[in-house]
């Protein structure tokens, strides 16, 4: 059987906007809820019929493939699906869903109770999930640890094992909503459905409460908690501890705990993804010679911070440039990858020069002039013995300076 065009069965134009499409479902839907027609099955077609045109309708995408394809747009034929379910699409399944989307919650159930209604709040409920902010270093973060954290968070309350009342005595189901929790009052052909003012939901009376929770059932208190940290961690990562958020009520089991971390700016490295950079002073003459220095790592499993890592210098090295140390940056956290030491260069400059020195400084000064490339042969060797004179030592290993 063919079906029948949409914008038909809304009784509107194709080029409708928004607001009078949901006018024009409102008043239909007014006249043919089943509700309104004493449950009559030829009303509850009718419903069925205009809610799917406007779930259709409605949505920006789906009307669109049903512009242009009609109902095979919708129906799978252009991968847009059947609102309710019959084409494998995941659109409404209930027409409550809709229902409650156009006339909102007060109407509850809009079948008065039948298929599926709102779900009572008298039974056990969930405890709410909880939210920790945790700042470690990068030790920390390089290497795991074990973190105790303190948990402010609510707790079964013990004298009264969550029951609220005194000890000896027991809550009494309320009378206004006979347990539920809910209640409903007509409105027109619509039954209304709100929590119990007398018990505010909770389907019980407590006529004497605990002393200790005062008839909540619960109690605030800090928990404390071992917290394993992962290494590789880096600022924003969470941790997810199941059943460690807020308590349940009336028996309900507890929500989870989020542990969001941050990590504390180190002293000396910086990270950037998985590697670690790190500025390290290197004396002018090895600057100009070559030859290597220490950079502080994080490499071994009892590290302290005090790592060494050898660094090779380059002859004439410049402030600025940086060398790489393979596999000695920080560890990928769900994998066997590691980053890399970057080191960044930063050539020093003597200070209170002996006289002597200062002479020949002026002397090394002087032969630059000899040749336009202060790097060829004739100069190299000038320069080793400059250094040697200066600093001590041979002509191939000058003596660092500070």
């Amino acid at each position: 059987m063919a079906q029948r065009d949409y914008y038909e069965i809304l009784g509107v134009e194709r080029t409708i906007d928004a607001a009078g499409l949901k006018s024009a479902y409102r008043k239909l839907a007014m006249v043919h809820h089943p509700d309104r027609n004493g449950g009559s099955e030829e009303s509850l077609a009718q419903f069925k019929e205009i809610s799917e045109a406007y779930t259709v309708l409605s949505d920006d995408q789906k009307r669109a493939a049903y512009d242009r394809f009609g109902h095979a747009g919708v129906n799978g034929g252009a991968g847009g699906g059947d609102p309710f379910g019959r084409g494998g699409g995941q659109g409404f399944h209930d027409i409550n869903d809709i229902f409650s989307q156009v006339f909102g919650d007060a109407f509850g159930d809009a079948f008065g109770g039948r298929g599926g209604g709102r779900q009572q709040q008298a039974g056990p409920r969930r405890g709410s999930d909880l939210r920790y902010d945790l700042e470690i270093t990068l030790e920390q973060a390089y290497k795991g640890a074990e973190v105790e954290i303190a948990v402010p968070t609510t707790m079964t309350c013990e004298v009264c094992d969550g029951s609220g009342a005194k000890a000896g005595t027991k809550p009494t189901i309320c009378s206004t909503c006979g347990g539920a929790g809910r209640v409903r009052q007509a409105n027109g052909f619509f039954q209304v459905e709100r929590t119990c003012p007398r018990c505010g939901g909770s389907g019980e009376m407590i006529a004497d409460p605990c002393g200790t929770c005062h008839g909540h059932g619960q109690v605030r208190k800090n928990r404390q908690l071992s917290l394993k940290v992962p290494a590789g961690v880096d600022d924003g990562s969470r941790i997810r501890l199941s059943g460690e958020g807020e308590a349940g009520q009336r028996g309900g089991p507890r929500g989870d705990l989020y542990v969001f971390l941050s990590v504390h700016d180190h002293e000396l490295f910086e990270r950037d993804n998985l590697d670690l950079l790190v500025t390290v002073p290197v004396p002018m003459t090895v600057a100009a010679l070559g030859g290597v220095v220490d950079a502080p790592c994080l490499v071994s499993d009892a590290c302290d911070g005090k790592c060494k890592a050898t660094v090779e210098v380059p002859a004439g090295a410049q402030t600025g440039k940086t060398v790489r140390i393979k596999g000695k940056g920080m560890p990928h956290l769900n994998g066997r990858q590691r980053g890399d030491l970057v080191v960044e260069l930063f050539v020093e400059t003597p200070t209170d020069l002996t006289p002597r020195q200062k002479e020949l400084m002026q002397e090394l000064a002087a032969s630059f002039g000899e040749s336009q490339n202060p790097r060829n042969s004739s100069f190299a060797g000038k320069a080793k013995r400059f250094w040697a004179d200066i600093l001590g030592g041979d002509a191939d290993n000058p003596k660092e300076t500070a």
